[in-house]
């Protein structure tokens, strides 16, 4: 049958640890839904849970991985919002990886039913799980070099419209814009390999 989250996933006794990655959400319960229940069902949701008991649950230690609401607490001044804290072992999550981090936190939690609304108001990643991340490859030194420009700020833009030019019109904006005395140019967020501007042929002019 349906099982109470609470019963497993909120544990206002626990000291939460240097390694935890802590978030806290802003949830609005469906009405019939205790506050303790919801912030249960975010902590169970993006770790460890289902809503139903299954026999694989034996075959791991979920004390060991999964998430734990270890508090709530209502908002001042607003109707039926609460602050419920999340605390995530560190083993949950691959290292270098914001994609897997953030599709654990704030994936398929967000469409619960138990939940009218929720949102991710603040988010702590401890140290150790920071220097899994190997940042750039390089930095603005090799830039420098690369680019034999030194002692000013570098230049660069966007190039505009972002989705529409082709691509033999897209590298005649970046060449003029190179030939004016810019640094360089980006690639606009929107802009991959669409249709109209394959990635290949963007390189090529």
């Amino acid at each position: 049958g349906v099982k109470d989250y609470k019963l497993t996933y909120y544990t206002p006794d626990y000291e939460t640890k240097d390694t935890d990655i802590l978030a806290a959400f802003r949830v609005s319960p469906q009405p019939g839904v205790p506050p303790e229940e919801a912030g249960a069902a975010v902590a169970a949701e993006s770790s460890t849970g289902t809503w139903t008991t299954v026999w694989t649950d034996g075959l791991t230690s979920l004390n060991r991985y999964k998430g734990r609401c270890y508090h709530i607490e209502s908002v001042a001044g607003e109707e039926n919002q609460y602050i419920a804290y999340v605390a995530y072992p560190l083993d949950l999550f691959e290292e270098g990886s914001v994609t897997n981090m953030f599709t654990s936190i704030v994936g398929n939690v967000f469409g619960f039913k138990a939940l009218r609304a929720l949102r991710l108001e603040d988010l702590r990643i401890p140290t150790s799980y920071s220097k899994t991340f190997q940042g750039p490859p390089h930095g603005i030194q090799v830039e420098r070099d690369k680019l034999n420009k030194y002692g000013r700020p570098l230049l660069g833009c966007t190039i505009k419209p972002k989705l529409g030019l082709s691509a033999k019109n897209y590298g005649r904006a970046v060449y003029e814009c190179l030939r004016g005395g810019l640094d360089f140019t980006k690639d606009d967020e929107n802009v991959n390999s669409q249709p109209f501007m394959r990635w290949r042929d963007r390189f090529v002019f």
